[in-house]
C-alpha cells in the first residue's frame, strides 16, 4: 500500500483510493470500435512483461475486484482490468448481457492496446469469460488463471437460487424472501455484501462502486452465469492453467471449483483460505496466492514456447 501519485511499475494512483491506503490505477475509458465504450484500469509493468487481463466476477467492477492486487501484480507484469458491459462503467448495449460479448469486448481491448497474447485472469464470473476467450480467441491466449469460479454453475437448485439472489440483492431488487432456504440465502449474500473491511471509506467507496451498475444487466448476468457450461468443452483447454480455490468458498463450493481444476490437462491448484469475497476480505491472504499463481503461468508459458506454436481455433457457440 503507498499514497504515492505514481510508481515505477507505471500505476497512475487512483486518488480516491490512494487516500484509503490502497494503490490502484486510475482508470479511463476506452472506445471499442462498434462495440461501445468500456473503462479500463491499467498498470504498464517492467518493460517487455507478460500481461495480464483482469476479469472481474458479477455485480462488481475492475476497481472493486482488484482493488487491492494492481501493486503487487504490476511488479512483475502489464496488467489490464476492465469493466464488463453493464458493470462499473462498462459498455452500455441494448442487447440482452451475454458472456460471450463479454469475452469479445476483453479481446477488443487488447486490440485496442496493441496487445497481441495475454493472460486472462478471471474471478468468478470472470472464470467463464476467460474460458470463453480461450475458446473463441485461442491464438490470443498464453496462459490461463481462474479464481474461484467453474466450470459450470447449474448445480441444484438451492446453487441455482444463490447466483439468482446474488444478482437480483446486487440490483436492489430482491423480491420479498418466500420460505425458509430463500431467507437462509439471503442471509448469507448480505453477509458478503457487507464484510468488515477494517476501513469506513472503503465501505463507502465499495458501495459507491455498486450503485454504478446497471440493475437489468447484472441480473441478466446471473440469469446467463447460471446457464453456463465448458463440460463439453473444458478438456481441451491447452495452454499452463492456474486455478486458484477458495477453499471456505459458500457460493462457488470448493468441489466445482477443483472439479474445473481436474478437468484441464494442464491445471495447478493454488488453495487461498478464503471465502468468495477473499479478494476484498483478506488481500493480504489472496494477493501472494493470486501473484504465484500468475507467475507460475506466465513461466510455464515461457518455457513451452506457446507464442510460436499456437494456431486459431473458431466460434464457440454465445452464451
Amino acid at each position: 500500500m503507498a499514497d504515492q501519485e505514481a510508481t515505477s511499475t507505471g500505476l497512475e494512483a487512483d486518488p480516491e483510493l490512494a487516500a484509503l491506503g490502497w494503490t490502484a490505477p486510475v482508470g479511463r475509458p476506452l472506445v471499442l470500435p462498434g462495440r461501445g465504450t468500456t473503462f479500463i484500469r491499467e498498470v504498464t509493468g517492467p518493460p517487455g512483461a507478460p500481461v495480464l487481463l483482469l476479469l472481474h466476477g458479477l455485480s462488481a467492477s475492475s476497481g472493486l475486484n482488484w482493488y487491492a492486487c494492481f501493486e503487487a501484480l504490476g511488479e512483475h507484469f502489464r496488467v489490464v482490468a476492465v469493466d464488463h458491459r453493464g458493470h462499473g462503467r462498462g459498455i452500455r448495449a441494448p442487447a440482452r448481457f451475454r458472456l460471450s460479448d463479454c469475452a469479445d469486448d476483453a479481446v477488443a481491448v487488447a486490440d485496442q492496446l496493441g496487445i497481441e497474447r495475454f493472460i486472462p485472469v478471471g474471478y468468478s464470473m470472470g472464470g467463464p469469460i476467460s474460458q470463453l476467450i480461450w475458446h473463441r480467441h485461442a491464438a490470443r491466449v498464453e496462459a490461463l488463471v481462474m479464481c474461484a469460479t467453474s466450470r459450470n454453475f447449474r448445480g441444484n437448485v438451492r446453487e441455482r437460487a444463490q447466483f439468482m439472489a446474488l444478482g437480483m440483492m446486487l440490483a436492489g431488487r430482491l423480491a420479498p424472501v418466500p420460505n425458509r432456504e430463500a431467507g437462509r440465502i439471503l442471509r448469507l449474500i448480505e453477509g458478503m455484501l457487507t464484510p468488515d473491511l477494517g476501513h469506513p471509506g472503503l465501505g463507502r467507496w465499495i458501495a459507491h462502486e455498486l450503485s454504478l451498475n446497471d440493475s437489468r444487466r447484472v441480473i441478466e448476468a446471473a440469469e446467463a452465469l447460471g446457464r453456463y457450461s465448458s463440460h463439453d468443452w473444458i478438456d481441451q483447454i491447452d495452454v499452463p492453467t492456474s486455478v486458484v480455490v477458495t477453499t471456505v468458498d459458500q457460493l462457488v463450493p470448493v468441489r466445482r471449483q477443483v472439479k474445473l481444476a481436474r478437468a484441464i490437462p494442464s491445471a495447478v491448484i493454488f488453495p487461498v483460505e478464503g471465502d468468495h469475497l477473499v479478494c476484498a476480505r483478506d488481500p493480504g491472504v489472496f494477493v501472494p496466492v493470486l501473484l504465484d499463481a500468475c507467475q507460475l503461468a506466465a513461466r510455464r508459458a515461457a518455457r513451452l514456447g506457446v507464442r510460436s506454436r499456437r494456431g486459431h481455433r473458431g466460434s464457440a457457440r454465445s452464451a
